[in-house]
């Protein structure tokens, strides 16, 4: 959702340790013995954990402004930043969300203009999950040498989502002093007949990310991730500005202002978990399976803030054509 250089280092909250194996979302998987719900558990204990904490920071008195995003900032004020082109080309691979958690973005999105009106906003067309980060802050040079390397097996990690399906739920709103995301929970059977709920979600989303970078590995690239935390979350928007919560002629914060801010978060979550997290919600309308409408997308390029270009996109299904 940050960037570690912005001062929000990635810090696994879930408890787990280190794994045995070389592929290190091993770790979580071994800690859990494979039991989904135990999973989903580690994903929403860094989650919370991880609010709780940023709730207390912002809400500090030393709390003294938002944590601008230096090269976001130059691309949305070309007036005084002529010419200014992100430097850091990166390596992904993306889950892009379906239609209905596109529109349900766009609806959040709006709510948090009603606060902060100088928000960035990620635009709903880039929307994405990166289920891993081959590598980040390379050169154009660098990323091309890795694509070429991986050509091989490009299509056969796109296109893994078809058969290898991880479902995620109960969304709520993460947020720092940089930034909001929408993220998820790896299902454990919420939502499904009772005979099939025991099983149903033994793949999960963090089965996926381990399969994706073992495949990368087999290809031949050293994995470069900035971060392995239980995390599955699409960043909707950034902070670019302090104006939003500035006290009268600018020298400052104004603690209502933030106060409010967060009492806005807040009050969206309520609501999202009243409205997606109850058993009856649960239904195809109120998740998301990895790979839905689209399969997995090979990005390259300045794609931190959904740029970049695709290299090749992975085979989707729609339910309805199962």
């Amino acid at each position: 959702m940050s960037r570690a250089a912005d001062g929000n280092v990635f810090a696994d909250l879930s408890g787990t340790s280190n794994p045995t194996t070389n592929n290190p979302y091993d770790a979580l998987l071994e800690a859990c013995e494979q039991d989904t719900k135990q999973i989903q558990l580690r994903y929403q204990t860094h989650r919370e954990i991880r609010n709780d904490q940023q709730k207390s920071k912002l809400l500090s008195p030393d709390f003294s402004g938002f944590i601008i995003d230096e090269v976001l900032h130059k691309l949305v004020n070309p007036e005084t930043n002529p010419g200014y082109v992100d430097p850091r080309n990166c390596l992904v691979f993306w889950a892009r969300p379906p239609r209905r958690i596109r529109q349900l973005v766009e609806f959040l999105q709006k709510r948090l203009l009603e606060y902060a009106p100088r928000l960035w906003l990620m635009p709903v067309e880039c929307l994405h999950m990166t289920v891993l980060e081959v590598t980040h802050s390379k050169t154009e040079a660098e990323v091309k040498h890795l694509v070429n390397t991986m050509e091989s097996k490009i299509s056969e990690i796109t296109d893994f989502t078809y058969d290898h399906r991880a479902r995620l739920v109960k969304p709520m709103l993460s947020y720092d002093a940089a930034a909001i995301a929408l993220s998820f929970l790896p299902a454990a059977g919420e939502g499904l007949p009772e005979d099939t709920a025991a099983n149903a979600d033994d793949y999960t989303y963090h089965h996926l990310r381990r399969d994706i970078y073992g495949l990368c590995k087999s290809a031949g690239v050293e994995v470069a991730s900035r971060y392995v935390v239980p995390s599955a979350h699409l960043t909707i928007a950034r902070f670019v500005t302090q104006k939003d919560i500035s006290s009268e002629g600018g020298n400052g914060v104004d603690r209502g202002k933030i106060e409010g801010l967060v009492g806005k978060l807040e009050e969206i979550n309520a609501e999202l978990r009243a409205k997606f997290w109850i058993e009856d919600s649960l239904t195809s309308e109120r998740r998301w399976t990895v790979g839905e409408e689209k399969g997995l997308v090979y990005r390259k390029g300045t794609l931190w803030y959904g740029g970049g270009q695709s290299h090749h996109e992975g085979k989707g299904f729609k339910f309805d054509q199962d």
